[in-house]
């Protein structure tokens, strides 16, 4: 299934373009809206871990990548979900997690995390290296990033043909946007440069060949460029496709390759049907598909302080508030402000840092309150007006089943844009 990515650079080509929603989020609600569309809609479902969520030392899930792998498929399995239609892709994976350590340690860290993912079963690995790490500059030179790309790359292949796994395909590109969005406002956004995404391409190329990869290097697919897309913490840049005709018009020069756009979450269905159409294909969402299953949940939370006896005022919001608070290590860097801003960005911004938090227990424990209290509660029309009026009366009878009704409406807008494979 997972050589369905290898037809995207012909169809472009051909002049019947489609795409493949790249899903990056290790939270099950979304997981199983994600499997439900695919059980549904019969196309192939492309998930993806990042290096800080999923890495051979846990990361901040907990799970290494044959734990989430196995995560997973289980809930595919309860779904019935064919494995078969499944693709597992790593995301960002480099010395990114380790970078704040000397640069020896960090890429040995980022081997073994490569090394884990590829015996895993993931097949689709983006190779970034384009961080610096203790005692280097913020951004790295082009001939340094593809040097340690290739180092990577040499480990996932040996460990591919170790222990058997097919051999993976790549994603490989330096200029790549802030994984999980930016920390501040963004007033405008170029593409990169197209004389600059050739020079990325063939320094690859030149490097991969001089260590021998010429093999791994004819399995790369596309590289990450920035199409003029982003989202910071209280607005979204919205996709210009005018500014990046030169950028796409590159792809002509380089048939082998599609170029992968990094958070396109909160773009329009137009503007996502767009990138796509301009070479694009590879559309990776994540923090928009938690901040939707944020905003349904919270608007049960108020829903249930309404209509349940006993429940309490918000405490599903308190609950986050309170652990944000005791934890702030993965929101303080990136929320600016006075108290005020910095509690409305803890709960509502596009950054979605509050996705961090929902797999420890507080959270777990506070979110299955919020559902038994409404478990088997007819919802007023009134109520569901009020507070969730994007969803349909139908949805309203079952928490669970709005949650991921939610979530799904973000993903139609993804399927709409990618159309089918043909």
């Amino acid at each position: 299934m997972d050589r369905i990515l290898t037809r995207l650079a012909a169809a472009r080509r051909n002049g019947a373009p489609f795409g493949i929603t790249s899903i990056c989020s290790a939270h099950p609600v979304v997981l199983r809206a994600a499997i439900r569309r695919a059980v549904r809609d019969g196309g192939p479902l492309l998930i993806e871990a990042t290096c800080n969520q999923v890495n051979h030392l846990g990361g901040y899930t907990g799970m290494t990548p044959e734990a989430f792998i196995r995560f997973v498929e289980r809930i595919a399995a309860e779904e019935g979900l064919d494995r078969s239609r499944m693709i597992f892709g790593g995301d960002h994976l480099g010395p990114n997690p380790w970078r704040k350590e000397k640069p020896a340690a960090a890429l040995e860290k980022a081997e073994a995390m490569v090394a884990a993912y590829v015996k895993a079963g993931f097949g689709k690995i983006h190779l970034d290296a384009s961080m610096g790490c203790a005692g280097e500059p913020a951004a790295l030179d082009d001939a340094t990033i593809a040097e340690r790309a290739a180092r990577l790359a040499q480990v996932s292949e040996m460990v591919a043909k170790a222990s058997g796994m097919p051999l993976p395909l790549y994603i490989l590109g330096t200029e790549v946007p802030v994984p999980g969005g930016a920390d501040h406002a963004l007033a405008e956004l170029r593409p990169t440069a197209a004389k600059d995404a050739l020079a990325t391409i063939a320094i690859h190329r030149e490097i991969f060949s001089r260590a021998g990869l010429e093999d791994a290097f004819s399995r790369v697919i596309a590289f990450v460029v920035q199409p003029g897309v982003e989202f910071g913490s209280e607005n979204v840049i919205g996709y210009r496709p005018e500014l990046a005709t030169e950028l796409t018009a590159l792809l002509d020069e380089e048939p082998q390759f599609v170029f992968e756009a990094h958070s396109t979450d909160y773009q329009t269905r137009d503007a996502l049907t767009r990138l796509v159409q301009d070479g694009f294909p590879i559309l990776k969402v994540g923090p928009g598909l938690t901040f939707a299953l944020r905003e349904a949940a919270y608007a049960l939370d108020m829903i249930a302080t309404e209509m349940v006896p006993g429940y309490g005022d918000r405490p599903l919001a308190a609950a986050m508030e309170a652990l944000m608070l005791a934890a702030p290590s993965d929101w303080q860097a990136h929320y600016h402000g006075d108290e005020t801003a910095l509690r409305l960005q803890r709960h509502y911004s596009y950054s979605d840092r509050i996705r961090y938090y929902w797999n420890r227990p507080e959270a777990d424990r506070a979110f299955e309150s919020l559902l038994g209290a409404l478990r088997g509660k007819t919802i007023p029309e009134t109520l569901l007006r009020q507070y969730l009026p994007q969803l349909s009366a139908p949805e309203a009878k079952d928490p669970e089943i709005m949650l991921i009704a939610a979530v799904d409406r973000v993903l139609a807008d993804y399927q709409s844009a990618c159309g089918t494979a043909p």
